[in-house]
């Protein structure tokens, strides 16, 4: 306690004060550093069966193909999409289960008290869920190689294709699980995203009639599988498989701004 003498001394009277400034906003940087670290320690422990069921399905998927699929473009076709899948996996099925029951369960409430900008908690979400996915895409691509003795040299690639899809995805699965009215519907949307990613992301795309192509074309992870996929060939066309990069970047960005006004709105209500 401070005697009276003393505050009378000082001249600071209770009218004579003024508010106290308020602490400056997080920045992006450190708090999606902060987000992402949090997002990949719970991911970390409650994710690893589910991860290996993902890459377990991705391997079981190519085995069953290996006695229809010999070799040549769908045998390319088929572990690029099995790789890809497991990204599919847990950055879009498992993200929009998890933003949806955060929305349904009021844990969007803790992040809007905290000042952390909106675009930090999607990002970092995203991003543990995108880096949770290495392992597995890794050791699918590797055993999907030996499966249909592709060569292994340029699978370096995945170092670009998992970000990029996993971004794309990612983005994808969080709006949505926050658009998604109910968590039970954002559960279905993400397991529907993820059977899309299956059937036109592992499945050759010439044997696909004409209208699957189109649909196949709308899927971001389309885009990752394509790069990957090229970069099997003998001699792969890097501009192709740079342009597709692109494509699957751009997906991202695009789909990551949805998100973050997708979350934006539902904090807001």
């Amino acid at each position: 306690m401070v005697p009276a003498r003393a505050v009378a001394a000082s001249g600071a009277g209770p009218d004579d004060g003024a508010a106290a400034p308020l602490a400056p906003r997080a920045r992006l940087l450190p708090s999606l550093g902060a987000v992402y670290r949090a997002q990949l320690s719970r991911a970390r422990v409650a994710r690893i069966p589910l991860l290996f069921v993902a890459t377990f399905q991705s391997v079981g998927i190519m085995v069953l193909l290996r006695g229809v699929v010999s070799g040549g473009d769908p045998a390319r076709s088929v572990v690029s999409g099995s790789a890809v899948l497991v990204v599919a996996f847990v950055a879009l099925n498992l993200l929009a289960q998890y933003f949806g029951q955060l929305r349904a369960g009021g844990g969007l409430d803790h992040y809007a008290t905290l000042p952390v900008p909106p675009a930090a908690v999607v990002l970092g979400a995203a991003g543990a869920y995108a880096s949770f996915t290495v392992p597995g895409t890794v050791a699918t691509a590797v055993v999907g190689s030996l499966l249909f003795q592709l060569p292994m040299a340029h699978l370096w690639v995945l170092a670009a294709v998992v970000p990029l899809s996993g971004a794309a995805l990612s983005g994808l699965g969080a709006a949505l699980g926050l658009l998604a009215p109910r968590q039970e519907l954002a559960t279905l949307c993400g397991q529907l995203g993820m059977s899309a990613a299956l059937l036109l992301g592992v499945l050759p795309a010439g044997r696909m009639p004409e209208a699957i192509g189109w649909a196949r074309d709308l899927l971001p992870s389309t885009y990752g599988v394509e790069a990957l996929a090229h970069s099997f060939a003998p001699r792969p066309d890097w501009f192709v498989v740079c342009a597709d990069l692109g494509v699957c970047a751009a997906v991202g960005v695009l789909s990551l701004t949805v998100a973050t006004w997708a979350y934006r709105r539902a904090a807001a209500r």
